[in-house]
């Protein structure tokens, strides 16, 4: 039995309203998890044997809005990345928390209990030209590379071994004028099903809600929260064996009234046979130690 750990930017639990585009319209994918409940403050928390849903703290008893640096720190260690430097920071991470990613992630401990890790997403070349350039990497990336694992590239998207940051492919070839073939969602989750098959733990990133988010547009914010909603409706009719655990950083689609992220909870989902591991969490902090408890 294998871990999807989905790692959602930028998603709160916030009270219904107009600008809020989880209470607008139903997102079947969610509601599976929720109880039937749309994703806002009024749905109850479900803890059960083989579902766990529940609101978790994003702001780790520090002041000030959280920021996807630490808060993606903290989820991707189990350690209070903001804490370390007394601040929010983001959207790398800052210097004083890289250690986290660098020697003490998810990955690292994974390898440490005899376990494999895999980050499912691919990044096109312009990516790791910029990255390189800079030595500027996201907290998954560098979780990934310092774990001596390679960041999947356009050779994995091809192989069927990897999947774009959008999940169907359909960006690369509109934005970057790649000639990658566009795939369902289907194809998308057996993907990813396949992966948790080899390795033991897979981390899967979606950021299109925080970009959605930050821009503030609702029709826009709609799409970003279908497509995610869509691939977990499709893995969800496609899995019998593996535990889904879904989780954000901060809050921030939710509220389209404002620009920035929100200090609202965020939602922490598990679906699966694991998901008794997860019941008692709190905060951000717990979410690889039940990880790890799950592939023990």
């Amino acid at each position: 039995m294998g871990v999807l750990f989905l790692f959602i930017d930028g998603i709160g639990i916030g009270p219904s309203s107009a600008y809020n585009p989880f209470s607008v319209r139903d997102f079947e994918g969610f509601q599976q998890l929720t109880g039937g409940e749309r994703l806002t403050i009024d749905a109850p928390p479900i803890s059960t044997s083989d579902l766990v849903f529940r609101s978790v703290d994003a702001t780790l008893g520090v002041d000030g809005l959280p920021q996807s640096g630490t808060g993606q720190a903290t989820l991707f260690s189990g350690e209070n990345a903001s804490a370390m430097i007394g601040k929010h920071f983001g959207p790398y991470p800052h210097t004083g928390i890289k250690v986290l990613l660098q020697e003490r992630s998810l990955f690292h401990q994974v390898q440490q209990m005899g376990k494999r890790p895999y980050f499912m997403n691919a990044f096109p070349e312009i990516f790791f030209e910029r990255a390189s350039l800079r030595n500027r990497w996201s907290c998954a990336t560098l979780m990934t590379r310092s774990a001596g694992l390679k960041i999947n590239s356009v050779e994995e998207v091809f192989a069927g071994k990897a999947l774009t940051a959008e999940i169907l492919q359909d960006y690369w070839k509109k934005m970057l004028n790649l000639e990658v073939p566009a795939i369902s969602y289907d194809e998308a989750s057996k993907r990813v099903l396949n992966a948790l098959d080899e390795y033991d733990v897979v981390l899967m990133e979606y950021y299109l809600t925080d970009k959605a988010g930050h821009a503030q547009k609702l029709d826009d914010a709609v799409l970003a929260i279908e497509r995610i909603d869509k691939f977990i409706y499709s893995f969800l009719s496609n899995n019998n064996t593996h535990t889904m655990v879904v989780c954000s950083d901060h809050g921030n689609i939710e509220d389209l009234s404002i620009k920035t992220h929100t200090v609202n909870n965020v939602p922490l989902i598990v679906s699966g046979p694991a998901a008794r591991n997860f019941i008692n969490i709190e905060d951000l902090k717990g979410v690889t130690p039940s990880i790890l408890a799950s592939i023990e």
